[in-house]
């Protein structure tokens, strides 16, 4: 049997993330492919529970390194529960964030620097994508896309942080520029769609799959 595509999407706060993977998702439907949604932090009953810990909005306390484990704690369960079987067993899987993120906010806006790709290279166990999109929005655009009274523990951090996170995806997509393909995410919906559906349709065709 053939391994399954391991697809990430990221992109700061208020991207639009979620609009994509949902067309996404429906354009490999469409396709025949069979295809499974997940998240980080999240995807499992235990990396969900951690998801809590880390965005409740009360935990103004928690310590940069403690939110740079957590998240790395949840992306192993979710590795070893969901995205490894998921790919071994020829499924499609389109994550909402992943080891990019950890790194552009905890290594880049915490500060933690190289410490955060060396916790999660344990933590992903030589699971990454083939391929991510990373979609593209200035920070204080993307945090005015989001109400106050629905932002979570993280967008309510100032600017600086946001902006911060935002150089990290830059520098990220410069050096893993073979699997980064960064989208201008002020382009309209369908135009955005279109453009990772065009990357999609490449791998595809290439690996003979449709």
């Amino acid at each position: 049997m053939k391994r399954g595509l391991f697809i990430s999407i990221e992109g700061p706060d208020g991207s639009g993330k979620s609009t994509q993977i949902r067309l996404l998702k429906e354009f490999l439907d469409e396709s025949g492919l069979e295809a499974i949604l997940t998240r980080e932090p999240g995807g499992t009953v235990i990396s969900e529970k951690i998801r809590q810990l880390i965005l409740d909005k009360q935990h103004t306390e928690m310590d940069p390194m403690t939110e740079a484990l957590l998240y790395a704690a949840s992306r192993a369960q979710h590795v070893a529960e969901v995205i490894k079987p998921a790919i071994k067993t020829g499924k499609t899987v389109i994550c909402d964030r992943f080891v990019d993120s950890s790194i552009a906010y905890q290594g880049y806006g915490r500060q933690l620097g190289d410490a955060v790709r060396i916790i999660n290279e344990y933590a992903v166990a030589g699971c990454m994508p083939d391929i991510t999109f990373l979609l593209k929005v200035e920070p204080s655009i993307g945090k005015e896309r989001i109400k106050e009274e629905e932002q979570d523990r993280l967008e309510k951090e100032k600017l600086d942080f946001h902006n911060a996170v935002f150089q990290g995806y830059l520098d990220l997509e410069r050096i893993y520029k073979d699997r980064i393909i960064g989208i201008d995410a002020a382009k309209d919906i369908d135009a955005i769609s279109n453009e990772i559906i065009l990357h999609i349709r490449k791998i595809l065709n290439a690996d003979n799959l449709e």
